[in-house]
Parts: C-alpha cells; structure tokens; sequence
C-alpha cells in the first residue's frame, strides 16, 4: 500500500539523516511514497524531499507539485490515502493528485487582505481592507478572485455535491458556515483544525479557511479510474498523465493522434479549432461546457491530463 505526505515545518526541523532515515523506513513499510510539495522550485520544503530522495536514490519516491491554500492541500492528502487503500497503483495514485485538485474549491474569509499575495487585489479593495469591520471571500482554487463580504455576491461554487472543510482562528465562520455552505449546498460542515501554513499562505492571522471537496471514497474511485492509464516504458508502473511521476519518463503518445490535437487543463481533449471534443465511438463531436451550476462529473471517456511539471 503506498503512502502519501505532505511537508511541514516540523519536517524541516528534523536533522537530514533523520529525515533521510524515517522516509527509508516508510519506503520499506509501504513500498512506495508519494510527496505533495509546493510547486515553487525554491521552497524549502521541497527542496528538503529531493535532498532526501537523492541521498536514497529512491526512484519508488514520487514529488509531485500540488499549487492549493493550506487546508486544499491536507483535504488532497486525506483522499489519496483513502485512495491508497484500494486497488489503483502507486503510479496511477501519483498522477491522481493533479487530477483530484480540480474538485477542490478553496478559500478564506479575511479580515485583511494588505498582505494577501497569492490572489491579485486591487487598490481599492486594499484601501477598504484598511477600515475596521470589512471583510473579504477569497477565492485562491479552481479560480482566483476577491469579494467583500455584505457588498459583492458570494463567490460561485461547485456544480456538484461536496462537504465543506471550515477551519479558523480569530474570526467568527458564521458567514462561513450561514451564507456560503448553503449557497453551495454542502451536505455537511467539518471544522477541522487551522493547518499551520495557513497564516503564512493568506498573509494574516485572522481568518476562516474553508475547502469544499468530495467526500465519497466511492466517487472519488470512479474519477480517477475513468481516465486513461498507460504503462511507463522505463519502470513498467501503470499511470495517468503524460508523465510517470517515479521515474520521470515521458508516456509516449497512443497511435493515430494527431499532430494538431492537444490536452488542456481542464483534462478534455482539444483540437486544433481550441474546441473542447468528446470522443465517440463513431466520431469526434464537439463538447459543450455546461453551465456552472450543472457542471457534471467527467465521464468515463475522460482523456489524458497535461504532464506534470517537476
């Protein structure tokens, strides 16, 4: 059964032959390992899990770049340990990160946003961040964006049934848990508790971080089995994506594609038109977007995603 983890700050307080050692011990108890680091290449974090999977020349590691908030990123470690428990291969678990990511919604409610620089704010949101009492929804996953509470509409949600994840410290969650869950009908609140980057990630210490996200093992099975696997020419694991994030082979392309077509990253096929298209068994049939509120999940014909970038 692979593992998989995510990097804190106490991993980074370990000594590296400490480190180095407890990731031999959990290669040897699970087989293979799998890492959510930050996608900068300059993180500490991340440069700490390359470090150690030089120093074991640990090829059953796999460090995969996830760019979500905080609590997004534990909501993501959670599925794929409950994902870990089934029968999908740790190469096939690996590439499940990037595509699971795209049925998170995640955000804050902020006090301030003065120090807010993971969403773009304009000078007059600044400005009105400044006056006591003003609040602010930020959007930072699948969109960015940034609204003030009791002026602009809440932010839109997903199309499709989640749990909403509500952590916080210093602000009440009543809008949180009142206006937002209901808006995108949420089947059910968790609070959990604050994840530790959270204050460094939204630029204070006042907020509610809240992510909503699918619960279902059963549904969460059904996505990441409907995508096309391939075998990794080098390593021979079964993967998804373009990509083995193991070994770093690049998957060759199947017979017949086209030159002009392409996979965006949204996970659907495009041709050279920029058109979304569903593939039949006949023929190639254009692929209308839904509107957001009835936006589906993919279906089992869903195609490729775009590779990973390490």
């Amino acid at each position: 059964m692979s593992s998989v983890i995510t990097v804190t700050a106490d991993d980074l307080a370990v000594p590296l032959e400490q480190h180095v050692a407890r990731t031999s011990a959990a290669l040897d108890a699970h087989g293979h390992l799998i890492a959510l680091a930050s996608p900068d290449p300059a993180d500490a974090g991340r440069r700490r899990l390359h470090t150690v999977r030089a120093a074991l020349e640990a090829d059953r590691m796999a460090i995969v770049p996830v760019d979500l908030p905080p609590l997004a990123t534990a909501l993501l470690t959670e599925q794929l340990r409950q994902l870990a428990g089934t029968d999908l291969g740790p190469g096939v678990l690996a590439g499940a990160a990037r595509l699971l990511s795209y049925y998170l919604y995640s955000g804050a409610l902020l006090g301030s946003v003065s120090k807010l620089d993971r969403v773009p704010v304009t000078v007059g949101k600044h400005f009105k961040s400044l006056v006591p009492g003003r609040h602010f929804a930020v959007m930072a996953h699948p969109e960015p964006g940034l609204f003030e509470i009791g002026t602009d509409a809440p932010p839109a949600g997903p199309g499709f049934l989640t749990q909403l994840a509500v952590a916080g410290h210093g602000l009440d969650a009543g809008w949180v848990t009142g206006t937002l869950a209901p808006t995108w009908r949420s089947q059910h609140i968790r609070e959990v508790p604050l994840p530790e980057g959270s204050t460094r990630w939204w630029g204070t210490g006042r907020l509610v971080e809240f992510t909503a996200y699918i619960a279902d093992i059963g549904i969460l099975y059904q996505l990441v089995t409907s995508v096309r696997r391939d075998a990794c020419p080098w390593c021979g694991l079964e993967v998804i994506g373009d990509q083995c994030l193991f070994c770093s082979t690049r998957i060759g392309r199947p017979e017949g594609a086209h030159r002009s077509d392409r996979t965006d990253t949204s996970g659907g096929s495009v041709g050279s038109g920029g058109r979304p298209r569903q593939v039949t068994a006949g023929a190639e049939q254009p692929l209308r977007r839904p509107p957001q509120h009835q936006r589906p999940l993919p279906n089992p014909t869903r195609p490729q995603l775009e590779p990973h970038k390490r």
